[in-house]
């Protein structure tokens, strides 16, 4: 880790007469676990308090500890200096505490004025005052930056909007604490900004806000001060402007960056795993031809809507689509069909996990093995056993953390699911493994050992496609990167022309600042060129 952190200052618990809410060495514990120890910290009126580390850190039994939803197991904790114990959530949302969750917890038969005011209707006589408080939801749902109607169903809307309405209801009356869990995660970028903003205006309003998020560069734009959890511990509390993006990961996973990214393979001109010729995909991709090797990690840069997933889709037989050829481990495949490719050896983990990757209400054992069938049950039923014993070492080999194998895949952190849908695609035992998005809301620690997954899965001889949105993820993994533009690959980059700024010239201009471009659109530098 950066010992430059060290000599930064942290920031001063002294002036604690202004905190809205303190924790006085709040420990929890579930029979002989301790998943939280000894925590102390303020949470001050008119400040965004942000909480980071890791998935398992204990952010989320931290947050229910001071929402009232469960009770501490030692400590205390105090409000405007005075101790108070909650009996429940409710009894903290009484007393100006709430939790917004980063899952959904709303009524999807209900309205969104019915969620909005549920248990605490407003009425007019002996008659509910539907009007005021549609009225009320109406203008709630403007200051959050929600598309929804007081009168549209809440299980009609989408994902994002059901979170806003969330957001919404925990508005309702006056707060003076406002805990938000992962809030954006669901988002489109103008909902995050309409969120950031409403975020800024609760605390310019006194309002204390304790903000929890992976996304470290909202971290950085919103936080007064943030605290890092490591382990169950508390690390410490920094005045924000003393962190970078940077120094908080570090802090978060106890070591320095550059060790995250594992070392570039070297080249090979092996006969490629899988070749592409002038694939075309639903006026979204336009010929594209690519290949990739044996032990190589090609990565797929671009920016949102260049068509980078548009284009595997395609390959995968998941759109309309048509190419000259596709040839995986030397053999032509006439008919392009999941199930077709999967056997000739080419698999693909979508961006959406939850939406299209993992039956996120079925157990684990199903989850994993779904895909590879025949292969876990050469028998015409189902080996149970059998299924439940892979399903445990699995587990131990992925390092998947779970309190029970009998859970639901939707109860898994992200980047447990993340860990069990790969597992997942590598019981066909394939010869090229496609991933787009590969640590999207996913915790420091977890991408760590994903990317370490990759780097072991090509040094056997795989190859593996990454498409990632996050540069530096897409720089560290990547031995060859063309990049997207507009529904063609504009540029090919390899070695020390692999870097931030190649990659994102190309995809906004259409070339490279350091390596020409022939007319074809690839590299006019004879050293990227194949």
């Amino acid at each position: 880790m950066n010992t430059s952190l060290a000599s930064y200052p942290l920031a001063s618990a002294a002036n604690q007469a202004c905190a809205a809410l303190q924790a006085d060495s709040l420990s929890k514990t579930y029979g002989q676990i301790t998943v939280l120890s000894d925590i102390s910290l303020d949470i001050r009126a008119g400040e965004v308090h942000a909480i980071i580390g890791e998935n398992g850190a204990g952010k989320s039994t931290l947050m229910k500890l001071l929402s009232g939803y469960i009770a501490p197991t030692q400590g205390r904790l105090l409000m405007d200096g005075k101790p108070i114990t909650f009996g429940n959530a409710v009894e903290a949302e009484d007393a100006g505490i709430v939790l917004v969750h980063q899952e959904i917890l709303l009524a999807p038969d209900l309205s969104v004025a019915e969620n909005l005011f549920l248990g605490r209707e407003l009425s007019r006589g002996l008659m509910v005052d539907d009007a005021t408080m549609n009225r009320r939801t109406a203008d709630l749902l403007a200051r959050v930056g929600s598309t929804a109607r007081p009168r549209d169903r809440v299980g009609d809307l989408a994902l994002a909007q059901r979170q806003l309405v969330q957001i919404a209801r925990a508005l309702l009356d006056d707060r003076k604490v406002v805990i938000l869990d992962e809030p954006t995660a669901v988002l489109a970028n103008d909902e995050v900004e309409a969120l950031l903003d409403i975020v800024k205006m609760l605390r310019d309003h006194g309002v204390a806000v304790l903000y929890i998020s992976h996304r470290l560069d909202e971290v950085q734009a919103l936080a007064d001060r943030i605290t890092v959890l490591r382990d169950g511990r508390m690390i410490g509390t920094w005045q924000a402007a003393n962190l970078s993006q940077r120094e908080m990961a570090e802090l978060m996973v106890g070591r320095e960056l550059a060790m995250l990214y594992p070392h570039k393979r070297p080249p090979t001109e092996a006969a490629p795993l899988l070749s592409v010729t002038d694939l075309s995909v639903d006026h979204r991709a336009d010929r594209v031809s690519f290949n990739v090797r044996p032990g190589e990690v090609l990565g797929i840069g671009g920016m949102i809507g260049s068509g980078r997933t548009e284009l595997i889709e395609g390959l995968m037989g998941l759109r309309p689509s048509n190419a000259s050829s596709v040839i995986v481990n030397g053999s032509e495949i006439k008919h392009r069909s999941v199930r077709t490719l999967m056997d000739a050896g080419l698999v693909y983990l979508t961006e959406d996990r939850k939406g299209k990757g993992l039956l996120l209400e079925e157990k684990l054992c199903p989850n994993l093995t779904l895909q590879a069938l025949d292969s876990v049950n050469p028998e015409t039923v189902i080996n149970k056993a059998a299924e439940f014993a892979l399903l445990k070492k699995v587990v131990a080999d992925y390092d998947i953390r779970v309190r029970s194998l009998q859970l639901e895949a939707g109860k898994l952190s992200g980047g447990n699911q993340q860990k069990l849908l790969l597992a997942k695609v590598m019981l066909t035992n394939p010869l090229v493994v496609i991933i787009d998005e590969p640590t999207r809301g996913i915790d420091i620690g977890n991408k760590d050992q994903i990317y370490d997954f990759i780097d072991a899965m090509v040094r056997t001889g795989k190859a593996c496609i990454v498409i990632s949105s996050e540069m530096p993820e897409l720089v560290g993994l990547s031995d060859r990167v063309l990049v997207m533009r507009a529904g063609r690959f504009v540029t090919e980059l390899r070695g020390t022309d692999i870097n931030e700024k190649n990659v994102v010239f190309a995809a906004t201009v259409g070339g490279s600042e350091d390596v020409g471009e022939n007319k074809n659109g690839r590299s006019g530098n004879n050293k990227h060129t194949r």
